[in-house]
């Protein structure tokens, strides 16, 4: 804290408060029924948070003192360590391809749509980045990658959390109406709904095959997300500071440095000692206790968002646009992503 040029007494009152409403979300979250409904703890976390912003007056200095960039930062560095060549190479070309298409297809059509209704640029990379790559981990890097407003990526997140609840059950149902070979199923399950838990879910309601399916292709979606993190650093730090108009005049190698976001390096400094400098003996025997407190740091992340923000912010006449823009990409999304699954793995 005292690096980053925060108030250290301040935090040292405020962390074991926001720790401990974490904790509650992480509970709740870890029930055997709510598990069953593949809730994500980030939706409990962020529901905490705005219960107390909105019912309980807290002072200048609690607000002040929330870390929530930091917490997202240190989530993302973790979210590296899954990042593994190796598997990426196992995850299958079919499965690479399909990501591939989806990813470049569905993010152009969802950035267009978000800028024919009018958003703007940063609403519209979050958003684009959610619905085409991997919903919540993906909204949440690239809010980290252009320092994005934690109001707009809190709305977001509700949006794909939401939006995935209904697609896990009914897809395998019109699946199945349609006479969908397993593996067709997964493919497009995997490639369409955006949280992992509810990937899993619907797999499961269809048959092994299309969860393995599935499974495969969320997962060379996922992978992608390093790379996306990348390029909309640089695009961001090359043509824009903040909510600045884009320069005109090309800023030096300095300026971009300053600007770009560090955390992106140690993602990928992550992703590359776990792939080429550890053996797999001892990525198996860590891997899970690092998913852990990855979800620790992104719940934690979450209870600070609701704390900083009203339900007048989320939910006003300013949030139509935003919702149309991602439902309309959201059904491309679907459409598109059938008729790549098919062609792919009929």
């Amino acid at each position: 804290m005292r690096l980053t040029g925060k108030n250290v007494a301040a935090f040292v009152k405020v962390f074991p408060i926001v720790s401990g409403l974490t904790i509650i979300a992480l509970i709740l979250a870890g029930n055997s029924q709510v598990k069953a409904l593949n809730l994500e703890a980030v939706i409990f976390s962020l529901a905490i948070g705005l219960l107390v912003k909105n019912f309980l007056k807290l002072p200048e200095w609690f607000r002040a003192a929330l870390t929530t960039e930091l917490f997202v930062k240190i989530g993302l560095v973790l979210l590296g360590t899954s990042v593994i060549f190796s598997d990426i190479l196992k995850a299958g070309s079919l499965g690479l391809i399909q990501a591939l298409v989806v990813v470049v297809s569905v993010w152009y059509f969802a950035f267009w749509i978000c800028l024919r209704f009018k958003l703007d640029k940063e609403l519209s990379l979050i958003l684009s980045s959610a619905v085409s790559i991997c919903g919540v981990s993906a909204a949440i890097a690239t809010a980290g990658a252009i320092k994005g407003d934690t109001k707009k990526l809190s709305y977001v997140i509700s949006l794909v959390l939401i939006t995935a609840i209904p697609m896990m059950i009914f897809m395998p149902v019109i699946a199945k109406q349609l006479g969908l070979s397993e593996e067709v199923t997964g493919a497009w399950l995997g490639g369409s709904i955006d949280t992992t838990g509810a990937v899993v879910a619907s797999g499961s309601l269809v048959g092994e095959v299309a969860l393995k399916t599935s499974t495969i292709v969320k997962f060379s979606q996922n992978v992608l997300l390093g790379f996306a993190a990348l390029a909309i650093s640089i695009y961001w730090t090359y043509t824009k500071k903040g909510g600045a108009v884009i320069q005109k005049e090309k800023p030096t190698l300095g300026v971009i440095w300053e600007r770009f976001p560090k955390f992106v390096l140690g993602f990928l400094a992550a992703s590359l000692l776990f792939s080429f400098f550890l053996s797999p003996e001892t990525i198996g025997s860590v891997k899970d206790s690092l998913k852990s407190i990855q979800t620790y740091w992104f719940v934690l992340a979450f209870t600070s968002i609701g704390l900083e923000t009203k339900f007048s912010d989320i939910f006003n006449s300013e949030s139509q646009k935003p919702l149309y823009a991602f439902l309309i990409a959201q059904l491309f999304n679907i459409f598109i992503t059938l008729l790549i699954a098919y062609f792919l793995f009929n």
